[in-house]
C-alpha cells in the first residue's frame, strides 16, 4: 500500500517538474519574440542596415536550428544514460544561458552576435528539456491518465506563452535586460526541484551504444538545410532574397545528401540513433507527421500576426510605437485562452476515446479559423479578429495533447526518449521551415508591391522627389521595421541630403514622419502576401487533419502487448534479437 501511495504521489511530482521546464521554455520563447524591439534598440541596431535582418533571423531561427539538430541525439542519449539525469542537466544549461543573455556586454553588431550565441546555449538546454518531458510523463502515468497529464502540461506551455507576451511588454518598457531574468528564478526552482525529487523510472537495456555516424550525418544535414533556409531569406546581389546564392544552393543540396546518407546508415548500424522501425507503427508515424504539418502551418503565421499588430494595426489605431509590443501581447491573448480552454478537456477525453476524432477535429477547426483570417482587412474590427484567434486557439488545444499522447502511447517504454526526440525534432523543424516558407511568401509579394504603394502615397503626400530613394529600400528592411513596431521615417528623413528635405513643405514632412504614413503605405503590400500565407497555413492544417484521421483507433503499446491482438502479435513477432529494444508494431491494431 505504501508503495502504491508513493507511485501515485510521484506521478504528480514528475508532472510538476516537466511542467516547470515547459513553462520556462515557453515564457522564454514569447518574451523574446515580443521584446525584440526593445532589445534591438537596447543594443543599438539599425533596422535599415543589411546585416540587421540577418541578426533578426538568427535570433529567431538559430534557437530552433540547434534544438532540431540535437533533439534526436539527446533523446537517444537519454534512453542510454537516463532521462531524468539529462532533463536535470537541461534545466541547469538553460538557466546559465539566461544569465549570460542578461549580462550581454556588447552593443551593435557584437551585441547581436552575443545574443545569438547565448540563445544557442539556451537552445542546448531546451533540447534536453523537450526531448525528455513527454517521455518522463509517459513513464510516470498509467495509460488511462496520460492524455490528462499531457493536457495539463500543454496548459503550462500556453500559460507560459501568455505570461511571456505580457511580461515581455512590461519588462521591455523598463529595461530590455530584464526580459532574460524571468527564466532565471524558474530555472533555479526547476533545477533544485528536479535534482531533489525526480527519479529515473525508465526501462533501459545494458550495453547500448551511441551511433556517432548517425548523429553526425543527421545533425549536420539538418543544420545545413535550416541554415540554407535562413540565408535564403536574406538579400543577395540585386535580388531581395538569397535563393540564388550559391552558398544557399550548396547548403540545401549538401544537407539533403547528408540526410539521405543518414537514412542508409541507420538501416545498417546495430543500434541506430533514429529508430526507423518506429515508423512501421501507424500511430507513431501519422501523429509525428501531423505534428510536423501543424508546426509548419502555425509557426510562421504567428510571426506574421505579430507583424500585422505591431507594425500596422496598432499604430493605425493610435498606439505609440514604444507601447506596441505590450499591446500586441495583450491582443493575442484570445488565442491563448482558446488553447487553455480546450487543452485539458481534449487531453482527458483522449484517454477514453483516443486521439483520432479529437486531433482531426482540432486541425479542421484551425484550418477554418486561419482561412477566415485571410479575409481580414488590415484595419480590421478587433472583436471579429479576437473571435478568430479564440477559435484558432481552441483548434490547436483540441489537437495538441491527444496527438502527443497518441505518439508516446504507441512506442515501447525503453525507446520513449528516442521517440520523444524524433517527434519534437519534426515539430521544431516544422517551425523553422514555417518561418522560411512564410517569410519567402511575404517577401516575394512585397518586392513587387512595395514600390507601387510607396510611390503612390509619396505622390499623394507631395513628396515625389523621394520616390527614387524609397524604391531602393529593401523589403526586408521594411518588414524588419514593421516587426520591431518601429517607425523608420524619422531616421530615413534625417539621413537624406538637405537638398531633398528643403523642397518639402512642413505639412509634407509632418505627414511622412507621423504615426500612420508608414503603416498605411506598407499595409496593402503586406496584406496581399499575408492572405496567401493564411491560405497556405490552412491547407497544411487540412493535410494534418487527413493524417490524423488515418491514425486508426486508440492504441496503447503496453495494452497491445499485454492483451495480445494484432498489434501485440506483431510486436512479439518482430521483436529485435539484439540487446536494444523490441520493434514496434507494423500497424496499430485497427
Amino acid at each position: 500500500m505504501r508503495e502504491l501511495i508513493h507511485l501515485v504521489q510521484y506521478k504528480w511530482v514528475a508532472l510538476s517538474n516537466t511542467t516547470i521546464g515547459v513553462l520556462m521554455a515557453t515564457i522564454n520563447g514569447t518574451i523574446m519574440l515580443i521584446s525584440l524591439p526593445a532589445i534591438f534598440r537596447g543594443i543599438n541596431i539599425n533596422p535599415f542596415l543589411p546585416s540587421s535582418f540577418e541578426y533578426l533571423l538568427w535570433i529567431l531561427m538559430g534557437y530552433n536550428i540547434i534544438t532540431a539538430a540535437l533533439l534526436v541525439t539527446v533523446g537517444r542519449l537519454s534512453d542510454i544514460f537516463g532521462r531524468v539525469r539529462l532533463f536535470n542537466f537541461g534545466f541547469l544549461i538553460f538557466t546559465v544561458g539566461s544569465v549570460l543573455l542578461y549580462l550581454t556586454p556588447g552593443v551593435g553588431n557584437s551585441g547581436a552576435l552575443e545574443l545569438i550565441l547565448f540563445r544557442m546555449v539556451q537552445a542546448v538546454g531546451a533540447s534536453f528539456l523537450f526531448a525528455n518531458s513527454a517521455a518522463i510523463i509517459t513513464d510516470s502515468f498509467p495509460a488511462t491518465e496520460r492524455g490528462k497529464a499531457m493536457g495539463i502540461n500543454q496548459i503550462s506551455a500556453l500559460a507560459g506563452s501568455l505570461v511571456g507576451l505580457i511580461l515581455g511588454g512590461v519588462l521591455s518598457a523598463i529595461n530590455w535586460r530584464y526580459v532574460f531574468l524571468v527564466s532565471v528564478p524558474v530555472g533555479i526552482l526547476g533545477t533544485v526541484w528536479s535534482y531533489m525529487k525526480l527519479k529515473d523510472t525508465a526501462v533501459r537495456h545494458s550495453d547500448q551504444k551511441v551511433d556517432f555516424v548517425g548523429n553526425a550525418t543527421f545533425g549536420g544535414g539538418l543544420a545545413l538545410i535550416l541554415i540554407g533556409i535562413t540565408y535564403g531569406l536574406m538579400p543577395y546581389g540585386n535580388s531581395s532574397m538569397g535563393w540564388g546564392n550559391p552558398w544557399v544552393i550548396w547548403s540545401m543540396f549538401g544537407g539533403a545528401a547528408l540526410l539521405v546518407l543518414f537514412v542508409v546508415v541507420e538501416m545498417y548500424v546495430d543500434q541506430p540513433m533514429f529508430n526507423m522501425k518506429l515508423f512501421r507503427n501507424r500511430a507513431f508515424t501519422t501523429g509525428s507527421f501531423a505534428g510536423l504539418l501543424q508546426s509548419m502551418g502555425m509557426g510562421g503565421v504567428m510571426l506574421m500576426l505579430i507583424i500585422l499588430l505591431q507594425g500596422i494595426w496598432l499604430p493605425l489605431n493610435n498606439y505609440s510605437y514604444s507601447s506596441v509590443p505590450f499591446w500586441a501581447g495583450i491582443y493575442m491573448t484570445p488565442m491563448m485562452l482558446g488553447f487553455v480552454a480546450m487543452g485539458p478537456i481534449s487531453g482527458a477525453l483522449s484517454d477514453r476515446i483516443g486521439a483520432r476524432f479529437l486531433s482531426t477535429t482540432g486541425m479542421i477547426i484551425g484550418a477554418a479559423a486561419m482561412f477566415s483570417m485571410s479575409f481580414l482587412p488590415y484595419d480590421f474590427y478587433y472583436p471579429e479578429f479576437a473571435i478568430m484567434l479564440f477559435v484558432f486557439g481552441c483548434g490547436m488545444g483540441t489537437f495538441a495533447a491527444p496527438n502527443i499522447t497518441a505518439v508516446m502511447n504507441s512506442v515501447p517504454a525503453q525507446v520513449r526518449g528516442t521517440a520523444s526526440g524524433m517527434r519534437t525534432t519534426l515539430q521544431n523543424t516544422g517551425q523553422t521551415m514555417s518561418m522560411g516558407i512564410f517569410f519567402t511568401v511575404v517577401l516575394v509579394g512585397m518586392t513587387s508591391l512595395i514600390p507601387v504603394y510607396f510611390d503612390k502615397n509619396l505622390a499623394i503626400a507631395g513628396a515625389q522627389i523621394l520616390i527614387p530613394i524609397f524604391d531602393k529600400i529593401p523589403p526586408t528592411s521594411a518588414l524588419f521595421s514593421a516587426f520591431l513596431g518601429y517607425n523608420p521615417m524619422g531616421q530615413i528623413m534625417s539621413q537624406l541630403p538637405a537638398s531633398f528635405t528643403a523642397n518639402l513643405s512642413a505639412s509634407t514632412l509632418s505627414t511622412l514622419t507621423g504615426k500612420t504614413w508608414f503603416p498605411e503605405s506598407l499595409a496593402p503590400a503586406f496584406m496581399n502576401s499575408l492572405v496567401v500565407s493564411f491560405r497556405i497555413g490552412a491547407l497544411l492544417f487540412v493535410f494534418a487533419a487527413i493524417l490524423s484521421a488515418l491514425r486508426g483507433k486508440k492504441f496503447v503499446h503496453e495494452e497491445a502487448t499485454h492483451y495480445g491482438g494484432d498489434a501485440g502479435s506483431e510486436l512479439m513477432k518482430t521483436a529485435e534479437t539484439d540487446n536494444e529494444t523490441p520493434a514496434v508494431a507494423l500497424d496499430n491494431g485497427t
